[in-house]
């Protein structure tokens, strides 16, 4: 069998292994240590957040986020549809119900004008949301003028799901940074990676305090265990930090490589009838975590997203269909949606391609020519 090529491995460096070591020269085998707080001044430079605290997932850290705002059983949350399960997952956690946005055709992601008429018919039935999480899809920076200026006139925090984006800038801003409170994740198949991993930023000092509070166990100041509070066991360890920051070593390299990938990808399959790729809109640049198609069978000869996928699997080759929407999902049938059919067309005809920043040009050459096989 052919090697596997994969959609997007992780890719390290040497770095990472000078900070591993230096855990393990210390001691510091623990939840905590310099490298946490070493990895934390790495991301508030990078990002330019003010504070940041580094925690076991992207999904504690948007836990977090929203038991910060007081997100309890009942309360809505506004939730961006077209979005991996994680970003939903945790108002289901905390008892609170997620009312789910559709998508715009520039971004894919949250539509404001959905949104905007979400939040007045939710406010005309007695419900005013407690928070909003738009998503950056695929590192594509979602409209956030716009998606922060409605949140403002209507007095709901919003809560920056950047798991996605660490490398992609809005208007010359980092994601992670747009909202009251942004997260990131670094699972392994991220655009860097500390193993698994997330983190929580945001300009308010009180909120990060508090993040970190909570992801400790919520323990108090006292010579003994004492609690007041329910906490959680969600701090990163010493060692996945030390990786972390190995990992930011190279990050600029590492969204380069992501970027050529998807210039190699339109190159070579740009001109094929029935192939698109999502263009950035101005303003913004993507990290383009994972390079992605869509597939319309009226052009292409009747090839399909799903015929391409088992076309590339029996190759050994890893694609994937687009996230498929929220509101689709049978765990959150019944949840409120305000639907433009734009999210359900995008899992019909969309693809993920191989993205990895360790992907060779060999392998490149070889996801292209099973890609234009099918088309002959």
């Amino acid at each position: 069998m052919k090697e596997k090529i994969w959609l997007s491995s992780p890719h390290m460096g040497e770095k990472e292994l000078e900070f591993v070591k230096d855990v393990f020269q210390s001691n510091w085998i623990a939840p905590l240590g310099p490298q946490v707080d070493g990895f934390e001044r790495d991301l508030q430079h990078y990002t330019n957040s003010r504070h940041a605290a580094v925690l076991s997932s992207g999904t504690a850290a948007l836990h977090l986020a929203l038991i910060l705002l007081d997100v309890k059983k009942g309360d809505e949350v506004l939730c961006q549809s077209m979005t991996f399960s994680a970003s939903a997952n945790p108002i289901a956690y905390l008892g609170a119900i997620p009312v789910f946005i559709d998508s715009e055709r520039d971004t894919w992601n949250m539509d404001p004008e959905l949104l905007e008429n979400a939040i007045r018919q939710r406010l005309e039935k007695g419900k005013k949301p407690k928070a909003i999480i738009p998503v950056h899809l695929y590192g594509m920076p979602a409209n956030m003028k716009e998606i922060n200026a409605i949140a403002s006139r209507y007095e709901i925090p919003v809560v920056e799901d950047a798991a996605e984006a660490l490398g992609s800038f809005y208007q010359g801003t980092a994601c992670g940074s747009l909202g009251q409170m942004g997260i990131l994740s670094f699972n392994g198949n991220k655009i860097i990676t500390t193993s698994g991993g997330g983190a929580l930023l945001s300009s308010s000092k009180d909120m990060v305090d508090n993040a970190r509070f909570l992801a400790t166990q919520a323990r108090d100041p006292a010579p003994h265990y004492e609690h007041s509070h329910i906490g959680y066991n969600y701090r990163m360890s010493n060692i996945c930090a030390g990786i972390g920051r190995g990992q930011m070593t190279v990050i600029d390299e590492r969204v380069k490589q992501r970027r050529s990938n998807f210039d190699y990808y339109v190159k070579e399959l740009g001109q094929l009838p029935g192939i698109t790729f999502l263009s950035e809109p101005e303003g913004c640049i993507s990290n383009r975590w994972l390079t992605t198609i869509l597939v319309d069978q009226k052009k292409s000869k009747g090839v399909s997203r799903e015929t391409l996928r088992l076309a590339l699997e029996k190759e050994n080759i890893e694609s994937r269909p687009l996230w498929k929407p929220m509101h689709k999902q049978p765990v959150f049938s019944g949840a409120p949606t305000y639907s433009n059919g734009v999210s359900e067309a995008l899992f019909e005809d969309g693809l993920c391609l191989p993205s990895g920043s360790n992907l060779t040009q060999e392998q490149l050459r070889e996801v292209v020519n099973q890609i234009k096989k099918e088309w002959k």
